[in-house]
Protein backbone atom coordinates (compact mmCIF):
# COMPACT_ATOMS: atom_id res chain seq x y z
CA UNK A 1 0.00 0.00 0.00
CA UNK A 2 1.19 3.48 -0.81
CA UNK A 3 1.22 6.15 2.27
CA UNK A 4 -1.09 8.71 1.85
CA UNK A 5 0.16 12.03 0.42
CA UNK A 6 1.71 13.93 3.10
CA UNK A 7 2.86 17.87 2.30
CA UNK A 8 5.94 18.21 4.69
CA UNK A 9 6.99 14.39 4.17
CA UNK A 10 10.56 13.28 4.82
CA UNK A 11 12.07 11.60 2.24
CA UNK A 12 13.06 7.68 3.61
CA UNK A 13 15.77 7.42 1.14
CA UNK A 14 17.58 10.42 2.49
CA UNK A 15 17.79 8.98 6.16
CA UNK A 16 21.00 6.90 6.45
CA UNK A 17 20.64 7.10 10.31
CA UNK A 18 17.83 8.04 12.77
CA UNK A 19 17.50 8.23 16.89
CA UNK A 20 14.59 7.13 18.14
CA UNK A 21 13.96 8.55 22.11
CA UNK A 22 11.72 7.14 24.37
CA UNK A 23 13.03 7.87 28.02
CA UNK A 24 10.23 5.79 29.73
CA UNK A 25 9.23 2.83 32.04
CA UNK A 26 9.92 -0.77 30.84
CA UNK A 27 6.42 -1.31 29.66
CA UNK A 28 6.32 2.58 27.95
CA UNK A 29 9.80 1.54 25.88
CA UNK A 30 8.06 -2.09 24.69
CA UNK A 31 5.16 -0.62 23.11
CA UNK A 32 7.63 1.60 21.31
CA UNK A 33 9.36 -0.95 19.62
CA UNK A 34 6.81 -1.59 16.63
CA UNK A 35 8.22 1.90 15.26
CA UNK A 36 11.55 0.44 14.69
CA UNK A 37 10.26 -1.79 12.62
CA UNK A 38 8.53 1.07 10.72
CA UNK A 39 11.58 2.93 9.91
CA UNK A 40 13.66 -0.10 9.22
CA UNK A 41 10.99 -1.40 6.80
CA UNK A 42 10.47 2.37 5.06
CA UNK A 43 14.50 2.80 5.22
CA UNK A 44 15.69 -0.18 4.91
CA UNK A 45 19.03 0.60 4.48
CA UNK A 46 19.28 2.93 7.56
CA UNK A 47 21.22 2.23 10.80
CA UNK A 48 18.29 2.99 13.54
CA UNK A 49 19.26 3.66 16.69
CA UNK A 50 17.37 4.04 20.44
CA UNK A 51 18.24 6.08 23.29
CA UNK A 52 16.54 4.91 26.72
CA UNK A 53 17.30 5.02 30.66
CA UNK A 54 19.24 2.00 30.93
CA UNK A 55 17.16 0.09 33.58
CA UNK A 56 14.97 -0.64 30.20
CA UNK A 57 17.72 -1.84 27.90
CA UNK A 58 16.31 -5.61 28.25
CA UNK A 59 12.96 -4.31 26.70
CA UNK A 60 15.02 -3.39 23.07
CA UNK A 61 17.65 -5.50 23.23
CA UNK A 62 17.98 -7.91 20.11
CA UNK A 63 15.44 -6.00 18.12
CA UNK A 64 16.51 -6.38 14.71
CA UNK A 65 15.79 -3.50 13.33
CA UNK A 66 17.93 -1.91 15.97
CA UNK A 67 21.42 -0.75 15.48
CA UNK A 68 22.80 0.57 18.66
CA UNK A 69 21.31 1.37 21.99
CA UNK A 70 22.69 4.58 23.55
CA UNK A 71 21.36 4.31 27.41
CA UNK A 72 21.35 6.86 29.90
CA UNK A 73 22.19 5.90 33.54
CA UNK A 74 19.89 7.99 35.86
CA UNK A 75 21.92 6.03 39.06
CA UNK A 76 24.99 8.72 38.46
CA UNK A 77 22.78 11.05 39.81
CA UNK A 78 23.59 9.76 43.05
CA UNK A 79 27.60 9.62 42.50
CA UNK A 80 27.68 12.98 42.22
CA UNK A 81 28.30 15.94 39.68
CA UNK A 82 31.45 14.86 38.50
CA UNK A 83 30.30 11.14 37.50
CA UNK A 84 27.01 12.62 35.89
CA UNK A 85 28.93 15.06 34.49
CA UNK A 86 31.32 12.37 32.38
CA UNK A 87 28.55 10.45 32.15
CA UNK A 88 25.92 12.95 29.86
CA UNK A 89 29.60 13.91 27.83
CA UNK A 90 30.12 10.06 26.72
CA UNK A 91 26.98 10.06 25.79
CA UNK A 92 26.82 13.08 23.87
CA UNK A 93 29.96 11.93 21.97
CA UNK A 94 28.40 8.88 20.91
CA UNK A 95 24.95 10.57 19.25
CA UNK A 96 26.75 13.06 18.10
CA UNK A 97 29.56 10.33 16.22
CA UNK A 98 26.32 8.90 14.77
CA UNK A 99 25.46 11.94 12.52
CA UNK A 100 21.44 11.62 12.65
CA UNK A 101 19.25 13.01 9.69
CA UNK A 102 15.99 12.23 11.86
CA UNK A 103 15.12 12.05 15.67
CA UNK A 104 11.80 10.58 16.12
CA UNK A 105 11.28 11.58 19.66
CA UNK A 106 8.30 10.09 21.47
CA UNK A 107 7.60 11.94 24.90
CA UNK A 108 7.44 15.51 26.00
CA UNK A 109 10.73 15.45 27.74
CA UNK A 110 12.63 18.47 27.41
CA UNK A 111 15.82 16.76 26.99
CA UNK A 112 14.85 15.43 22.98
CA UNK A 113 14.73 18.75 21.82
CA UNK A 114 18.01 19.96 23.42
CA UNK A 115 19.57 16.46 21.46
CA UNK A 116 18.01 17.43 18.60
CA UNK A 117 20.15 20.33 17.98
CA UNK A 118 23.30 19.20 19.86
CA UNK A 119 23.19 15.98 17.45
CA UNK A 120 22.93 18.02 14.43
CA UNK A 121 20.13 15.88 12.84
CA UNK A 122 18.19 17.78 9.82
CA UNK A 123 14.80 16.31 10.49
CA UNK A 124 12.81 15.62 13.75
CA UNK A 125 9.32 15.13 14.83
CA UNK A 126 7.55 14.90 18.54
CA UNK A 127 4.58 15.27 19.93
CA UNK A 128 2.72 18.81 20.10
CA UNK A 129 2.64 20.19 23.42
CA UNK A 130 -0.18 22.74 24.32
CA UNK A 131 2.48 24.51 26.96
CA UNK A 132 5.50 24.20 24.20
CA UNK A 133 7.22 27.54 24.15
CA UNK A 134 9.37 28.61 20.59
CA UNK A 135 12.12 26.36 21.74
CA UNK A 136 10.38 23.46 21.19
CA UNK A 137 8.67 24.34 18.17
CA UNK A 138 12.25 25.70 16.75
CA UNK A 139 13.04 22.23 17.63
CA UNK A 140 10.17 20.07 16.01
CA UNK A 141 9.14 21.29 12.95
CA UNK A 142 6.96 18.21 12.48
CA UNK A 143 5.08 17.61 15.53
CA UNK A 144 2.16 14.65 15.95
CA UNK A 145 -1.18 15.51 18.12
CA UNK A 146 -1.74 13.03 20.99
CA UNK A 147 -5.35 11.78 21.54
CA UNK A 148 -7.27 13.88 24.14
CA UNK A 149 -9.35 11.07 25.08
CA UNK A 150 -7.77 7.61 25.88
CA UNK A 151 -9.32 5.63 23.39
CA UNK A 152 -5.68 4.94 21.21
CA UNK A 153 -3.70 2.49 21.93
CA UNK A 154 -0.49 3.96 22.54
CA UNK A 155 1.30 1.58 20.12
CA UNK A 156 -0.51 3.48 17.44
CA UNK A 157 0.07 7.03 19.91
CA UNK A 158 3.81 5.67 18.75
CA UNK A 159 3.38 5.24 15.12
CA UNK A 160 1.61 8.13 15.04
CA UNK A 161 4.79 10.27 15.17
CA UNK A 162 5.70 8.20 11.76
CA UNK A 163 2.71 8.81 10.16
CA UNK A 164 2.89 12.69 10.83
CA UNK A 165 6.17 12.29 8.57
CA UNK A 166 4.65 10.58 5.64
CA UNK A 167 5.75 7.05 6.69
CA UNK A 168 2.73 4.90 6.65
CA UNK A 169 2.88 1.51 8.99
CA UNK A 170 1.63 -2.05 7.26
CA UNK A 171 0.20 -4.01 9.38
CA UNK A 172 2.49 -6.86 9.77
CA UNK A 173 5.23 -3.43 11.44
CA UNK A 174 2.68 -3.33 14.35
CA UNK A 175 3.81 -6.57 16.31
CA UNK A 176 5.51 -5.80 19.66
CA UNK A 177 8.94 -7.26 19.14
CA UNK A 178 10.80 -8.62 22.68
CA UNK A 179 13.96 -10.69 22.14
CA UNK A 180 15.04 -13.03 25.15
CA UNK A 181 18.52 -13.72 24.72
CA UNK A 182 19.82 -17.86 24.66
CA UNK A 183 21.11 -17.25 27.92
CA UNK A 184 17.17 -16.02 29.07
CA UNK A 185 16.29 -18.95 26.98
CA UNK A 186 18.07 -21.35 28.52
CA UNK A 187 17.86 -20.32 32.03
CA UNK A 188 14.06 -20.51 31.62
CA UNK A 189 14.34 -23.62 29.76
CA UNK A 190 16.14 -24.81 33.32
CA UNK A 191 13.61 -23.50 35.89
CA UNK A 192 11.16 -25.42 33.67
CA UNK A 193 12.83 -27.97 34.02
CA UNK A 194 14.07 -28.02 37.73
CA UNK A 195 10.09 -27.61 39.14
CA UNK A 196 8.95 -30.73 36.51
CA UNK A 197 7.01 -27.87 34.28
CA UNK A 198 5.93 -28.50 31.00
CA UNK A 199 6.21 -25.73 27.95
CA UNK A 200 3.14 -24.35 27.75
CA UNK A 201 1.76 -26.74 30.55
CA UNK A 202 1.31 -23.87 33.52
CA UNK A 203 -0.06 -20.69 34.04
CA UNK A 204 2.52 -17.51 35.56
CA UNK A 205 0.51 -15.20 37.36
CA UNK A 206 2.29 -11.70 37.86
CA UNK A 207 0.19 -10.32 40.51
CA UNK A 208 2.41 -6.98 41.28
CA UNK A 209 2.86 -3.40 39.89
CA UNK A 210 5.69 -1.01 40.83
CA UNK A 211 2.54 1.09 41.57
CA UNK A 212 0.60 -0.35 44.16
CA UNK A 213 -2.57 1.23 42.88
CA UNK A 214 -2.80 -0.97 40.11
CA UNK A 215 -2.54 -4.38 42.05
CA UNK A 216 -5.20 -6.77 43.13
CA UNK A 217 -5.79 -7.33 46.84
CA UNK A 218 -3.36 -10.33 48.16
CA UNK A 219 -6.55 -12.65 49.14
CA UNK A 220 -8.31 -12.44 46.19
CA UNK A 221 -5.49 -13.45 43.99
CA UNK A 222 -5.08 -16.70 46.37
CA UNK A 223 -8.44 -17.63 45.55
CA UNK A 224 -7.74 -17.40 42.35
CA UNK A 225 -4.67 -19.88 42.92
CA UNK A 226 -6.93 -22.23 44.69
CA UNK A 227 -9.45 -22.31 41.85
CA UNK A 228 -6.85 -23.01 39.30
CA UNK A 229 -4.56 -25.50 41.12
CA UNK A 230 -8.11 -27.10 41.94
CA UNK A 231 -8.90 -27.26 37.94
CA UNK A 232 -5.03 -29.36 38.24
CA UNK A 233 -2.59 -26.23 36.83
CA UNK A 234 0.82 -26.22 37.60
CA UNK A 235 1.44 -22.59 38.99
CA UNK A 236 4.41 -20.35 38.58
CA UNK A 237 4.12 -16.84 40.74
CA UNK A 238 6.98 -14.26 39.88
CA UNK A 239 7.35 -10.26 41.00
CA UNK A 240 10.00 -7.77 40.66
CA UNK A 241 12.60 -7.50 43.85
CA UNK A 242 10.78 -4.36 45.31
CA UNK A 243 10.00 -4.11 48.57
CA UNK A 244 6.54 -3.46 48.04
CA UNK A 245 5.87 -6.44 45.52
CA UNK A 246 7.58 -9.11 47.58
CA UNK A 247 5.36 -7.72 50.30
CA UNK A 248 2.16 -8.46 48.06
CA UNK A 249 3.77 -11.97 46.94
CA UNK A 250 4.07 -12.94 51.06
CA UNK A 251 0.79 -12.03 51.46
CA UNK A 252 -0.41 -13.97 48.56
CA UNK A 253 1.74 -17.27 49.71
CA UNK A 254 0.45 -17.21 53.09
CA UNK A 255 -3.28 -16.77 52.09
CA UNK A 256 -3.42 -19.43 49.43
CA UNK A 257 -3.63 -22.99 49.86
CA UNK A 258 -2.45 -23.74 46.57
CA UNK A 259 1.37 -25.59 45.79
CA UNK A 260 2.97 -22.83 43.45
CA UNK A 261 6.37 -22.25 42.32
CA UNK A 262 7.68 -19.45 43.38
CA UNK A 263 10.04 -17.32 41.60
CA UNK A 264 9.73 -13.47 43.15
CA UNK A 265 13.31 -11.88 42.27
CA UNK A 266 15.09 -14.58 40.70
CA UNK A 267 14.86 -13.54 37.39
CA UNK A 268 16.22 -10.98 35.08
CA UNK A 269 13.72 -9.47 32.64
CA UNK A 270 14.99 -11.59 29.55
CA UNK A 271 14.21 -14.45 31.87
CA UNK A 272 11.11 -13.18 32.86
CA UNK A 273 9.87 -12.72 29.08
CA UNK A 274 11.25 -16.39 28.25
CA UNK A 275 9.36 -17.81 31.22
CA UNK A 276 6.42 -16.01 30.24
CA UNK A 277 6.82 -17.03 26.43
CA UNK A 278 6.51 -21.10 27.82
CA UNK A 279 3.50 -20.09 29.89
CA UNK A 280 -0.06 -21.51 28.71
CA UNK A 281 -1.72 -17.78 29.81
CA UNK A 282 -0.53 -15.15 31.32
CA UNK A 283 -2.82 -13.07 34.48
CA UNK A 284 -1.68 -9.63 35.98
CA UNK A 285 -2.22 -6.35 36.03
CA UNK A 286 -1.42 -3.21 33.89
CA UNK A 287 2.71 -3.54 34.26
CA UNK A 288 5.59 -4.29 31.82
CA UNK A 289 5.12 -7.91 32.16
CA UNK A 290 1.73 -7.65 31.00
CA UNK A 291 2.93 -6.19 27.66
CA UNK A 292 5.84 -8.59 27.81
CA UNK A 293 3.38 -11.61 27.39
CA UNK A 294 1.91 -9.67 24.70
CA UNK A 295 4.92 -9.53 22.75
CA UNK A 296 5.72 -13.20 23.33
CA UNK A 297 2.67 -14.29 22.33
CA UNK A 298 0.98 -15.54 25.47
CA UNK A 299 -2.67 -15.03 26.15
CA UNK A 300 -2.94 -12.67 28.77
CA UNK A 301 -5.72 -12.29 31.63
CA UNK A 302 -4.80 -8.40 32.21
CA UNK A 303 -7.14 -6.83 35.44
CA UNK A 304 -7.35 -3.02 35.01
CA UNK A 305 -8.24 -0.19 37.92
CA UNK A 306 -6.96 3.37 37.39
CA UNK A 307 -5.27 2.90 34.54
CA UNK A 308 -7.32 3.19 30.94
CA UNK A 309 -7.42 -0.23 29.32
CA UNK A 310 -8.10 1.21 25.51
CA UNK A 311 -4.88 2.82 26.25
CA UNK A 312 -2.40 0.28 27.98
CA UNK A 313 -4.47 -2.81 27.43
CA UNK A 314 -2.99 -6.12 25.73
CA UNK A 315 -1.46 -5.43 21.91
CA UNK A 316 -2.44 -8.21 19.69
CA UNK A 317 -2.73 -10.73 21.87
CA UNK A 318 -5.23 -13.18 22.75
CA UNK A 319 -6.58 -11.94 25.86
CA UNK A 320 -9.21 -10.67 28.08
CA UNK A 321 -9.19 -7.72 30.08
CA UNK A 322 -11.42 -7.30 33.60
CA UNK A 323 -12.80 -3.84 34.70
CA UNK A 324 -15.20 -2.91 36.98
CA UNK A 325 -18.94 -2.50 36.10
CA UNK A 326 -19.50 -0.95 39.18
CA UNK A 327 -17.36 2.09 39.02
CA UNK A 328 -18.27 4.58 35.82
CA UNK A 329 -15.25 6.90 37.20
CA UNK A 330 -12.82 4.64 36.04
CA UNK A 331 -10.28 5.08 34.19
CA UNK A 332 -9.28 7.99 36.82
CA UNK A 333 -5.88 8.25 35.88
CA UNK A 334 -5.62 8.83 39.86
CA UNK A 335 -3.30 7.08 42.15
CA UNK A 336 -5.84 5.14 44.28
CA UNK A 337 -8.83 6.62 44.87
CA UNK A 338 -8.69 10.29 46.47
CA UNK A 339 -4.72 9.51 46.10
CA UNK A 340 -4.53 6.93 48.58
CA UNK A 341 -2.97 4.35 46.66
CA UNK A 342 -5.46 1.36 46.81
CA UNK A 343 -7.98 1.55 44.14
CA UNK A 344 -11.70 0.55 44.88
CA UNK A 345 -12.40 -0.23 41.72
CA UNK A 346 -9.61 -3.60 41.85
CA UNK A 347 -10.64 -3.35 45.53
CA UNK A 348 -13.85 -4.53 44.74
CA UNK A 349 -13.08 -6.79 41.41
CA UNK A 350 -14.94 -10.23 41.76
CA UNK A 351 -12.32 -13.68 41.92
CA UNK A 352 -15.11 -15.59 39.82
CA UNK A 353 -15.20 -12.72 36.86
CA UNK A 354 -11.61 -13.29 37.08
CA UNK A 355 -11.72 -17.13 36.89
CA UNK A 356 -14.41 -17.06 34.82
CA UNK A 357 -12.01 -15.06 32.21
CA UNK A 358 -9.36 -17.52 32.43
CA UNK A 359 -11.94 -20.63 31.87
CA UNK A 360 -13.05 -18.76 28.39
CA UNK A 361 -9.60 -17.99 27.09
CA UNK A 362 -7.88 -21.06 27.98
CA UNK A 363 -11.06 -22.92 26.07
CA UNK A 364 -11.10 -20.14 23.20
CA UNK A 365 -7.05 -20.57 22.53
CA UNK A 366 -6.29 -24.27 23.24
CA UNK A 367 -3.45 -24.44 20.48
CA UNK A 368 -2.20 -20.85 21.00
CA UNK A 369 0.03 -19.38 18.24
CA UNK A 370 3.48 -18.32 19.33
CA UNK A 371 5.82 -16.34 17.91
Amino acid sequence: MLPPAIADAIDPARIRRALVIKLRHHGDVLLASPVFSVLKRAAPLAEIDALIYRETAPMLAGHPAISMLHTIDRSLKQRGIAAQARGEWKLLRALRSRHYDLVVHLTEHPRGAWLKHLCGARHAVARERDDAGWWWRASFPHRYLVPRATLRHTVETNLDALRRIGLWPDDDDKALVLVPDAEARARAAGFLEAHGLARHGFILVHPGSRWLFKCWPAAATAALLDRLAAGGWPLVLTGAPDPAELALVTAIRAATRANVVDLSARLSLPELAALIGAARLFIGVDSAPMHMAAAMGTPVVALFGPSGDAEWGPWRVPHRVITSTAHPCRPCGNNGCGGSNISDCLLTLPEARVSAAVAELLAATADPPRR
